[in-house]
């Protein structure tokens, strides 16, 4: 489920468009459909030039002597990805944008960013990509023929909300790039949220007059904030917009269209749910200031 209405969040392409997947029988254009989107997916929407195409793999692929994953992987280890995303950013920059290249979701904790920089110190850069692409995480999620897609900027069973609100530092939109067109550059997006386990806010990619929304917040979340707060002290602005009735010809009990409310953080997912059920479209989450 997606946290509000998707085009509000910047992810309205992603959501409506479906996998790409190589299908037995496939024909030369939709081989050349699953190559482009293997690119635009493990290169970070950046442009790739026909003179840095891996030409080796995609004929491979387009032969049927390598499966999809396998290809992702060949890009993955490959001098472009390594050059763009490993040698020239830092290493806790590196691991998150893996993480959102191969596995389409930002790290779960610090857990996930030092078992990966461990692989790093005792293995190798080839190694550490191939963790990711054989893991079980990647199997169930896209076996062998799936192209890789974003999925952490949705709720997910088992998963921390915290890592849902970091994907939305990870994931700017469909137009966006990250080899230039991310806010945070070569410097890493999460590193001291993922340690903290801090979560964001989460609010659409225009941001309004204070500019972009995913910048970092004035406010830390931790801040002690009184009456209503848990024990860790975090509370959080809910606005929801377009309040409505899910039946025809009934009148909302509610005055207005817009409301704002004050929730802690261990409460946040019971009060989306609420207020999803209630026919409300939540526009934005904010720590209170």
């Amino acid at each position: 489920m997606v946290f509000g209405p998707a085009s509000q969040l910047g992810v309205g392409l992603f959501e409506d468009t479906e996998p790409v997947e190589l299908l037995p029988g496939s024909s030369s254009e939709e081989k050349e459909t699953v190559i482009r989107a293997v690119y635009r997916q493990v290169l970070g929407n950046a442009y790739v030039m026909d003179s840095e195409r891996l030409s080796v793999p995609e004929s491979q692929l387009k032969e049927g002597e390598i499966t999809v994953r396998e290809f992702v992987r060949q890009v993955g280890r490959s001098d472009l990805y390594r050059s763009r995303f490993f040698e020239s950013c830092p290493r806790y920059r590196a691991i998150e944008l893996n993480f959102k290249h191969f596995l389409g979701r930002a790290p779960d904790g610090y857990d996930d960013m030092k078992f990966h920089s461990n692989i790093l110190d005792e293995g190798s850069f080839e190694a550490d990509i191939d963790s990711y692409i054989d893991s079980e995480e990647y199997d169930s999620a896209y076996g062998e023929n799936i192209v890789p897609y974003y999925r952490g900027y949705k709720t997910q069973t088992g998963k921390k909300m915290v890592g849902f609100t970091h994907m939305f530092q990870l994931l700017r939109g469909a137009s966006s790039s990250d080899l230039k067109g991310s806010l945070s550059g070569k410097s890493p997006a999460l590193n001291k949220y993922v340690i903290q386990e801090t979560p964001l806010a989460v609010v659409p990619p225009s941001g309004g007059s204070d500019g972009w929304s995913f910048q970092d917040t004035p406010l830390a979340a931790r801040t002690r904030q009184g009456v209503g707060a848990d024990s860790d002290g975090k509370v959080y602005r809910i606005e929801v917009t377009a309040y409505r009735s899910k039946v025809v010809n009934r009148v909302s009990r509610f005055r207005r269209s817009n409301q704002v409310f004050l929730v802690p953080f261990d409460r946040l997912s019971q009060e989306y749910q609420r207020i999803h059920q209630q026919g409300g479209v939540i526009s934005s989450i904010t720590p209170v200031s």
